[in-house]
Order: structure tokens, then C-alpha cells, then sequence
């Protein structure tokens, strides 16, 4: 649930240090994976460190191409089984260079021991962009958004459900607005999820990293009608205890707003309905 870079220490055990990682269990359906930060480890891992790995077979929704979303691929266990098969949606890269090789150079010696095309597991790479499609029953909506780099955000509607994930999303300078994309991805969702790294003081100075602060979150959880907002992406300096203040001052303002706010943490286990009004 950290932004930029994994971190560990006795200050952020509680909401943890993993870099950005969602699973999304639809039922009848295959699981949906946001993202392939560090967290992706865990989804494979069992208390036998020493067991077989386990085949997957399912999707992963991909933002970007930035290392903390990608860096937990290569420690998934799965990808030692052959069963395995995983199908990766993520960005056209404007310079013509396919995902797949995009992959290819960034996990390949010397950086890390072996190339991603050599695991045992079948990888297919899908190159989307502002588009809507379906994974088995599960309808995609697939938008760009402003941060560095070619990013998606991503709407997934199963059951009558919706959510949008929006890791990383540029806050624009001055007053608070939203591209269109942005606003399709987001609006009557039962649950966003949403970049929430920075402090308005710490924006000050970080306002073209990419990110968002905790008052743009809110506002357009607020401004597009979500239902429930999940604050992500935290800081890696953020503590514990200071989420805690932040995540508590800002649901009671949620509630007065009409919806609901938490710190996302992790392996926290959040059940999503259609909430009817």
C-alpha cells in the first residue's frame, strides 16, 4: 500500500510496506490483480516456504511501468509452475515499444538473474489504453491519467459492483479538477481506491511527482459521488501512528460528506456490494 519504494521498520508495521498490489476475488471469475508491486510475493507465498509452487491463472490490470508496480513479478512463486498463466493489461508506450519487451528488458540479468521469459508460466501482454472490455464476465474500464509516464486507471464492474483503482494520479496545480477519463473511472463507484501520498506541505514541493495529497482524494471521492474511499499509496515516510490521526480526522469529515474513508493496509480484506439508495 506504500508508494515509490518498499519499506520495513517497527514504524509502518501496521498498515505495512509493500509497494502496490490489489487482489480482487470476483467469485465465478478468475482473480483480477491490480498492479505488481512487492505484495504480489505474498499472494503465492505459504507458511512452507520449501512447498511447490501453486499454479495461477488469472489477470492483472496494470497501471505503469514504474518499478514499484512491476518489481513483484519476478518473486512470484507461481511463476515457477507451468499452469501458470497470467494475462498483463497495461499502457501503450508511446515510443513503439511493445509491453512485452518493455518487460523483457526491465526483469533480465543483470539486474535480476534470468529473463522473464525464461519462468515456466505463459505471460500474455495486452496493450490498452482509454478502452472498455471484459475479463470472462468482469467489465474493464480502462482510462488514462495524468501522472509521469503513459499511466492507466481502471474501473472493474462484476455483480452489479463497481471499483476503481487510481494508484497514481497527478493532482493538477491550483484548483482541484478531473479529466474526463478520470471522471468516468470514478463516478457512483462503490469503491475508489486513490493515490493519497502527500501532505498539502509536502505537495508544496513535490507538486509534478505525480501524486496526489489526501484533500484531492477526498474531494473526488466527494466530487464524483464514491461510495467508500480507500487512501493509498502512502508515503514510505508516512508512520503508523500519523495515518492513524490522518485516516481518523478524515472519516469524520467523510461522514459529513456522505461516504466513507480508511487507510488501506496490508492483506486487508475489504467486501464490496452495490450500495442502493
Amino acid at each position: 500500500m506504500r508508494g515509490s519504494t518498499a519499506c520495513h521498520g517497527q514504524s509502518t508495521q501496521r498498515y505495512g510496506g509493500n509497494t502496490s498490489c490489489v487482489s480482487v476475488d470476483i467469485g465465478s471469475d478468475s482473480p483480477i490483480i491490480f498492479d505488481l508491486g512487492t505484495g504480489l510475493r505474498y499472494l503465492s507465498c505459504s507458511e512452507d516456504d520449501s512447498a511447490a509452487p501453486k499454479p495461477f491463472v488469472g489477470a492483472c490490470l496494470l497501471t505503469h511501468l514504474h518499478w514499484d508496480h512491476l518489481q513483484g513479478l519476478p518473486f512470484f512463486k507461481s511463476l515457477l509452475h507451468s499452469d501458470t498463466v497470467i494475462d498483463i493489461y497495461g499502457p501503450r508506450q508511446p515510443d513503439g515499444e511493445s509491453l512485452c519487451d518493455a518487460f523483457i528488458t526491465k526483469i533480465c540479468p543483470p539486474t535480476f538473474p534470468i529473463c522473464i521469459n525464461e519462468f515456466a508460466a505463459t505471460i500474455n501482454f495486452h496493450e490498452i489504453g482509454d478502452d472498455d472490455f471484459a475479463i470472462g464476465e468482469t467489465k474493464v474500464m480502462s482510462r488514462f491519467v495524468p501522472h509521469t509516464g503513459p499511466t492507466l486507471g481502471f474501473r472493474v464492474t462484476a455483480n452489479n459492483t463497481t471499483v476503481t483503482y487510481l494508484s497514481d494520479h497527478q493532482q493538477p496545480a491550483g484548483d482541484f479538477a478531473l479529466t474526463t477519463g478520470a471522471r468516468q473511472l470514478c463516478q457512483n463507484t462503490d469503491l475508489l481506491i486513490h493515490d493519497s501520498q502527500f501532505t498539502p506541505a509536502e505537495f508544496a514541493t513535490k507538486s509534478n511527482w505525480g501524486h496526489s495529497t489526501l484533500e484531492f482524494a477526498m474531494w473526488v471521492a466527494e466530487t464524483t459521488s464514491a461510495k467508500r474511499l480507500a487512501l493509498f499509496h502512502h508515503d514510505p515516510s508516512r508512520s503508523d501512528d500519523a495515518l492513524d490521526v490522518i485516516a481518523g480526522r478524515l472519516a469524520g469529515i467523510a461522514q459529513n460528506r456522505g461516504f466513507q474513508v480508511f487507510a488501506a493496509a496490508d492483506e486487508m480484506s475489504v467486501k464490496v456490494s452495490a450500495v442502493v439508495s
